[in-house]
């Protein structure tokens, strides 16, 4: 026979659980803490409200939501209007970014900032830094060189660690930008600190592939940026994006 006491703790340890299950945040959403803190949500799980792809008035046909998530699927015939970058109608400055992102194997994305939109650039990332999105073994060559890696500034900074799950499991992403002072956290562990604009910042932009580029990072507010126009991975390749919630500073 069972004691009474282990019934009692089971029946208490499950009552926790399906508690905590009740009271567990649904997918983009706020909380009443976050709300009075002053976050946005930045999409709203059920469209691209807010959302167009790159010099572009509307997302690109490959660009959808699908489950309470914003899903990349791209072919490599697609027209490239079709999986154009998606950029946020708004622009930020000092902001505090948060979202969720998961992968199919072996893709390659990134999430940019200060996205500067104009003719005059042909691509996001001739403005925008980002903050780098690849699987942890098979994005070739990326996952294999340092300062392209998943949390990576990318062609800039490498993180210590690789905090990044395996493709096709959920990641969690935070971009704080204040007044230059840039952090990224990967998964909660951070894994990028430093600052934009000063001397030894464009020392190391001057020894990058951005040395191209003569605006890039140089705007102090611009457009946040999901990448879609990296052709890795498996076919179709799949990208998905949720929970994705800003508070400027």
């Amino acid at each position: 026979m069972i004691p009474k006491t282990w019934v009692g703790n089971l029946l208490a340890i499950t009552g926790l659980i399906v508690c905590g299950m009740a009271h567990a945040q649904q997918h983009n959403t706020l909380n009443a803490q976050e709300k009075a803190q002053g976050w946005q949500l930045l999409f709203d799980g059920q469209s691209l409200g807010g959302w167009h792809s790159y010099l572009q008035k509307a997302p690109g046909k490959d660009w959808k939501v699908s489950d309470g998530a914003i899903l990349l699927e791209k072919r490599p015939n697609d027209p490239a209007a079709d999986f154009q970058d998606l950029v946020s109608d708004a622009e930020y400055g000092d902001f505090d970014l948060k979202l969720s992102w998961k992968m199919s194997p072996c893709a390659d994305s990134g999430v940019m900032f200060h996205v500067h939109e104009s003719p005059r650039y042909s691509n996001t990332y001739e403005t925008g830094p980002e903050m780098q999105i690849a699987d942890l073994a098979c994005t070739k060559p990326d996952s294999r060189v340092l300062k392209e890696r998943s949390g990576d500034l990318f062609d800039l900074i490498s993180s210590d660690v690789e905090w990044v799950n395996e493709a096709g499991q959920w990641n969690d992403f935070e971009i704080i930008a204040d007044h230059g002072h840039v952090r990224f956290f990967q998964n909660g562990h951070k894994v990028i600190d430093t600052q934009l604009w000063t001397d030894d910042w464009k020392q190391l932009v001057a020894h990058s592939k951005f040395t191209a580029w003569p605006d890039f990072a140089s705007f102090h507010t611009g457009h946040i940026s999901l990448q879609g126009t990296e052709d890795k991975g498996e076919v179709p390749i799949r990208l998905w994006f949720r929970d994705i919630k800003l508070r400027r500073l």
